[in-house]
């Protein structure tokens, strides 16, 4: 190739790397959140000291959080992430204040003493204004302010897909977490601040009271909550694998009575869960359910309800089977998470397929538990319905970028059709429970959790991957009968595509190993039908 073919080359693929960015419409606040930028990559999240004060009056916040990191690498230039119209209104370090340039969203704290690699130093930096009102929590990120049914203020915060940023100054990116954290909100007297982890003080003033939280795991950002409402506590004592576990419930006083008898359900989750996951990962933290005036979700250890405490999804069955109203889907779907989001974590949020589909997964585990196998396969190849297959799971990288919402259901059902694969129901429970201990507390790629599979069940898994989590073709087993042969083969699929499948023949399951060119066996019958455990079609030509 001629150096002027290979310029013009060149020159195509820059024209059309271009044209594709600015098809998504990506900004410069698109990089400076979901990228690991030279100002985030140079230090190393240690701990988080947050205080923070709410008035709800207002409906503004202040506080200040410390940040405490390992250098890694020298220099001098720390970025901060606090989102508009919420304002960065000081930084100071050994208690000097520091000029911190504003770029949008990101802020960049100029240091002023010499970082030395290996050591340990933290920042403050001071925070205040009128963070963003969730429109449609918990899809819509922000706070929500309301009024329980006596008047009181009710009160809550989420921020998946939007970030942390969009109410406390952090890093906002999701492949450094935290390795503990300090949680103080001061609130109205008459009220009381639930957050994550155990409540280790409560400070009374004249008309205001602090409540004090600490964290002794690794936390992700968005997983950070503040719930704040005429809460009632009441508690007991699991018996889990590693030891007590401590379960507390935080609901609204006139709501008491009807958590209390819904909420049983909560030991039963843990108990199916341990089972098949290995044991719940934040012992340390204890477990919590707390009332919120949205539907709810998975902030660690402190995961938050607002299922009217009701059996399904909100009353309603999302599979259409009857099976999804024998449990209430938050506490299951939203604890599901302290195992895939909370313990293992995405790296980068184009691969939240990890969290939401083996979540979806988990609802089917805890049917699996309770009603047996048949019931758990009936509810995930009933939620399918569901699926659009409108973009691949997997979102574009270093951008903030989420994939296909069919990560939920579309994901439970690659997972379901992962465990065909198997083979043995006993190893499929042991490889869950590895993967939660392999890689405990970690974040994680896509890439590094397919492979993980890939050698657990012993099949190269990259072309099934790539068809299920980068394509949104289903792929389509084609056969045909003629002179008492069976030919087969997959269509519809990315190049490489060679899933084994089982097929039923004559009531008897036949497993075949088809590829994108035909191939031949032996039958006597002139139809087989799918397996529908497989998520696959299937076509007679």
């Amino acid at each position: 190739m001629s150096v002027k073919q290979i310029y013009f080359l060149a020159l195509i693929c820059f024209f059309c790397i271009q044209t594709q960015l600015q098809a998504q419409d990506y900004t410069r606040q698109d990089t400076l959140r979901g990228s690991i930028t030279q100002e985030r990559s140079w230090w190393d999240l240690k701990y988080y000291n947050l205080e923070v004060t709410v008035d709800s009056n207002s409906r503004s916040i202040h506080g200040k959080n410390t940040i405490h990191y390992k250098v890694l690498e020298s220099n001098k230039r720390m970025q901060i992430d606090l989102q508009i119209p919420m304002q960065l209104t000081k930084a100071t370090q050994q208690g000097k204040s520091l000029k911190i340039d504003h770029d949008g969203n990101a802020h960049y704290i100029n240091i002023e003493s010499t970082q030395v690699k290996n050591s340990v130093d933290s920042i403050t930096v001071h925070f205040e204004g009128r963070p963003k009102a969730a429109v449609r929590p918990p899809w819509d990120g922000g706070f929500t302010w309301t009024k329980d049914q006596n008047g009181n203020d009710f009160i809550a915060t989420t921020c998946q897909g939007i970030g942390a940023s969009v109410w406390w100054p952090n890093k906002d990116h999701m492949y450094d977490e935290v390795d503990s954290m300090k949680i103080r909100v001061n609130v109205p007297k008459h009220l009381m601040a639930v957050s994550n982890g155990r409540l280790i003080n409560i400070s009374k003033h004249d008309t205001t009271a602090s409540y004090t939280w600490v964290v002794s795991n690794p936390i992700n950002n968005y997983g950070v909550n503040i719930n704040i409402g005429d809460y009632v506590n009441f508690s007991e004592i699991y018996k889990g694998e590693k030891g007590n576990l401590d379960m507390n419930y935080y609901v609204l006083k006139p709501h008491l009575e009807k958590a209390k008898k819904q909420f049983l359900e909560a030991p039963k989750m843990m108990k199916a869960f341990e089972y098949w996951l290995g044991p719940y990962p934040f012992y340390e933290d204890s477990y919590k359910l707390v009332e919120v005036p949205y539907l709810g979700m998975e902030h660690q250890s402190s995961v938050t309800y607002g299922n009217q405490f009701k059996n399904g999804y909100l009353g309603r069955d999302l599979s259409g089977t009857g099976w999804g109203l024998k449990f209430d889907f938050i506490i299951v779907h939203e604890s599901g998470h302290e195992w895939f989001a909370n313990n293992i974590t995405n790296k980068d949020i184009a691969d939240m397929w990890i969290h939401e589909g083996f979540t979806a997964y988990t609802e089917n585990l805890f049917l699996d538990y309770y009603y047996g196998k048949e019931a758990s396969a009936a509810y995930v190849i009933g939620t399918r319905k569901r699926i659009q297959n409108d973009r691949p799971l997997i979102g574009d990288y270093n951008v903030n970028n989420e994939g296909s919402s069919d990560m939920y259901y579309k994901g439970a059902n690659i997972i379901h059709t992962l465990r065909q694969l198997t083979k043995d129901d006993e190893k499929w429970r042991q490889m869950l429970r590895k993967m939660n201990a392999e890689f405990y507390h970690q974040t994680v790629t896509s890439l590094q959790i397919e492979s993980f599979l890939s050698k657990e069940i012993g099949w190269n898994l990259k072309f099934f991957f790539n068809q299920y989590l980068r394509d949104v073709r289903i792929p389509v087993l084609e056969y045909k009968i003629d002179g008492g042969k069976l030919k087969f083969r997959w269509n519809n699929v990315v190049s490489g595509f060679d899933m084994p499948v089982e097929v039923i023949k004559e009531k008897q399951n036949l497993w075949l190993y088809p590829t994108e060119s035909w191939q031949t066996t032996p039958t006597t019958v002139s139809k087989i039908e799918i397996d529908s455990d497989y998520y696959i079609n299937l076509k007679k030509l």
